[in-house]
């Protein structure tokens, strides 16, 4: 057995190496050749019809894509600019309303100090308007408690001295001296 297989195997080593190789056998180009312009026939029509419109078609629709893609994002661009010019309008009327009702408060502080200030004036003078009025009062008892007493002493000094005193000539003479 080992004989058949060693024979087969011979000849078919004979074979091959007779004729060479099968596709450069010159026997058989045309046919090859036929055969190879029918596959190259067929693979362009099916990458012309089928693959290649297909492929297109998703270029397209990526072009598409990316061109709505950046329109939306132009146009968010563009609604962002708008929100920040209105944000930073929004503040600075904000800011200016806030200055507007500082000032209008430290107006009305102003105000109510005025006239806190005006209050308490006007309570301090007549507080001094008082007292002055009792020191007033306060000098003239004062003056007339003087008075008396000195009327009192003279008339008693004089009466000491042995001398007589009448009340009008001493309340004559402690009037004299008092004027000056």
């Amino acid at each position: 057995m080992a004989t058949k297989t060693t024979d087969a195997a011979g000849h078919a080593a004979e074979a091959a190496s007779a004729s060479g190789m099968p596709q450069l056998d010159f026997s058989s180009w045309g046919n090859q050749i036929f055969w190879l312009l029918v596959t190259l026939v067929v693979i362009y029509f099916v990458l012309s019809r089928i693959a290649l419109p297909r492929i297109a078609a998703v270029l397209a629709e990526r072009q598409g894509t990316i061109t709505n893609d950046i329109a939306a994002a132009e146009e968010l661009k563009a609604k962002a600019v708008e929100a920040e010019e209105a944000y930073n309008k929004a503040l600075a009327d904000a800011k200016a309303e806030a200055a507007n009702i500082v000032a209008a408060a430290k107006a009305e502080i102003q105000a109510d100090l005025n006239a806190a200030t005006e209050k308490a004036d006007a309570e301090i003078a007549a507080k001094a308007a008082e007292s002055e009025k009792a020191i007033a009062e306060i000098r003239a008892g004062a003056l007339e408690s003087i008075k008396d007493v000195a009327n009192a002493t003279t008339a008693e000094l004089v009466t000491a001295l042995g001398g007589a005193a009448e009340d009008a000539d001493v309340a004559k003479a402690v009037d004299a001296q008092m004027k000056g």
